[in-house]
């Protein structure tokens, strides 16, 4: 779990960015939004189709061979 430690002096609102890119950067966010409701399982399959396409859009476009 990504910690954040207040800096003396610092504003509260810094910090809550500081956190907020943390959790961004580890897709907990995401996955906290994604579990909020009930997914059937077309929605869970269409949900990893997509990520797949992008996931190979970037190999492919890093590595074209």
């Amino acid at each position: 779990m990504p910690e954040v430690i207040v800096r003396k002096g610092e504003p509260v609102d810094r910090a809550l960015k500081r956190l907020k890119n943390k959790l961004d950067a580890e897709g907990i966010l995401e996955e906290v939004r994604r579990l909020r409701a009930f997914e059937t399982p077309n929605q869970k399959s269409r949900r990893k189709a997509k990520a797949n396409a992008k996931r190979g859009r970037t190999r492919f476009r890093f590595n074209p061979s």
